[in-house]
């Protein structure tokens, strides 16, 4: 173990632990129960994969920053046989997850030491059904993820019913979120975000979701799970995402901007 990096363990379940780098929490793995999703985004995530035509089927998918992996399990098991790459730069920390946190046998996740722009690079064109962009440096999403350089190349390796999942942070007036919104209408097709209430309110700073793909979202399937939800959120599509965020301008990789900190230096799910 590292001073940096530690596991706490999940009081109220005996084979879960929270992995936390630097003071924030990071990732929530359950060993025994990998469909469990403690954080709120990733079980908004997991409700995007879940939507997903046909139920059940394989994907492939390449997920930008590891961590605990907790998608990549999730996947591994909910959709048996999918080709999972996860693209994690940070290789001492994917050592001490798969010592402490060791992955299913035969789960079919691969983990590859390099960052997300330079591992898009190695994907051809049209070879992805899904993109989740999870990676967080410092408690911030890096700057050169959400550029519309980096953008187009997600879009490139997309196959023509792929999407794409970022995990963003920001807070009203959700200045960072409209230019990364408009960088995915620019490059990849129609957008879609999901937030819980309080973060869309503008009570708080929190997780946005912005989900894009160039064929139609499954927007119903999700305002439905986000009703049913025990972790409350809301979907917003169309016109409600422009009247959430605005219309911007896409960041390029000549005025990139990492998303906002957490306001405080607070410990923040990332």
């Amino acid at each position: 173990m590292t001073d940096d990096r530690e596991l706490v363990p999940d009081g109220a379940r005996p084979s879960a632990y929270v992995l936390r780098v630097g003071g924030a929490d990071q990732s929530h793995v359950d060993l025994d129960d990998p469909t469990y999703l403690a954080f709120d985004y990733v079980r908004r995530i997991g409700d995007v994969l879940d939507a997903i035509e046909p139920a059940g089927e394989p994907l492939r998918v390449v997920h930008v920053g590891g961590a605990g992996m907790t998608l990549a399990r999730y996947l591994a098991t909910t959709r048996p046989r999918s080709s999972q790459v996860v693209l994690e730069p940070d290789e001492s920390l994917t050592t001490f997850v798969r010592e402490h946190l060791p992955l299913p046998r035969r789960s079919g996740i691969k983990v590859r030491g390099i960052d997300g722009r330079s591992g898009l690079t190695a994907f051809p064109d049209d070879s992805v059904d899904v993109v989740v962009v999870d990676a967080f440096a410092a408690a911030r999403v890096p700057a050169e993820l959400t550029t519309r350089e980096a953008l187009a190349d997600v879009r490139r390796v997309l196959r023509a019913g792929g999407l794409v999942a970022l995990n963003l942070a920001d807070r009203a007036p959700f200045g960072y979120t409209r230019r990364v919104v408009a960088g995915l209408r620019a490059e990849v097709g129609d957008v879609l975000l999901s937030a819980e209430p309080g973060t869309l309110a503008g009570r708080r700073f929190g997780n946005v979701l912005a989900v894009a793909s160039p064929a139609p979202l499954p927007v119903a399937a999700l305002q439905r799970r986000a009703a049913g939800s025990p972790l409350p959120y809301r979907v917003l599509e169309g016109h409600a995402v422009d009247d959430r965020v605005g219309k911007g301008t896409p960041f390029t990789d000549a005025d990139a901007e990492p998303s906002p900190p957490p306001p405080g230096g607070a410990t923040y799910f990332a």
